[in-house]
């Protein structure tokens, strides 16, 4: 892509700062016409954004990803053709045989599909992130830059799938460093230092892992044997010390920072 050509996507985005920004190239694979239809203008409006291909279907995404310059791909699992992880651990094959000295694009999971076969499977072809097609417009948003960044975004909604996974993983630990093609879900350093330097009580630990597992306060207060208001008091903390907006931001930066296991 031409610096002319970086100039003028940055114009169409009618705002003067958007011109100084890098545009994250997103390509959709995605089966579901109004579904793709919906990303595309939500994501057209957002600064620093651009959506640079389509396809309706794995193998005309798999081509897709093969002959256009992409950052990040959010990618169906569900399709005709090739399904979502076939496509995504063809993709990452043919890079590694024919960039091996330069980081693939990444690649966003976007799906309805909670299955523990189907998350695992995803991240064993090279998923970068994991995300439902129920999330939010700003988390979405959210979901794009931090996989664009290196990090890997985990859908809250699968967060306890990956947990067992990690659990599993650290007890086997000698084992699985024997298996060349395993592939672990890497904890991200920027919320293990930011942890380090506001550390969460023990109580407080307790509580972040039960919003993982999706309790509500009154299930949190009844498993905790504490009031409601004591476990409204420890969740105001908890996202003050992990810099997040809401819960489901501080269960993806829990689960990021190493927090729960």
């Amino acid at each position: 892509m031409t610096t002319t050509t970086i100039v003028e996507n940055a114009e169409k985005l009618h705002s003067p700062e958007a011109t100084l920004m890098t545009l994250i190239r997103v390509a959709l694979i995605e089966d579901h016409d109004l579904t793709r239809a919906g990303l595309r203008t939500m994501l057209s409006f957002q600064a620093g954004v651009e959506v640079v291909g389509e396809a309706a279907n794995g193998l005309d995404g798999l081509t897709l990803l093969l002959e256009t310059p992409i950052d990040v791909a959010l990618v169906d699992i569900e399709m005709p053709g090739l399904n979502g992880i076939e496509v995504t651990r063809r993709f990452k094959q043919w890079w590694s045989e024919n960039h091996p000295e330069a980081a693939p694009p990444k690649v966003l999971m976007l799906t309805m599909q909670e299955d523990e076969a189907v998350v695992l499977a995803a991240f064993g072809a090279g998923a970068d992130s994991y995300c439902m097609k129920d999330v939010s417009t700003t988390h979405l948003l959210e979901a794009v830059k931090s996989t664009y960044n290196g990090n890997h975004w985990i859908d809250p909604s699968i967060a306890r799938i990956i947990l067992k996974h990690n659990s599993q993983r650290q007890a086997n630990q000698e084992a699985t460093a024997a298996e060349p093609n395993s592939r672990a879900i890497a904890v991200d350093e920027e919320y293990t230092s930011a942890l380090a330097a506001a550390p969460l009580t023990s109580r407080e630990l307790d509580v972040i892992r039960l919003i993982v597992e999706g309790c509500s306060n009154a299930e949190i207060a009844a498993r905790c044997y504490i009031t409601v208001g004591t476990v409204k008091t420890h969740v105001r903390n908890i996202l003050n010390k992990l810099c997040a907006e809401d819960r489901t931001q501080a269960a993806v930066r829990a689960l990021r920072g190493g927090l729960v296991s």
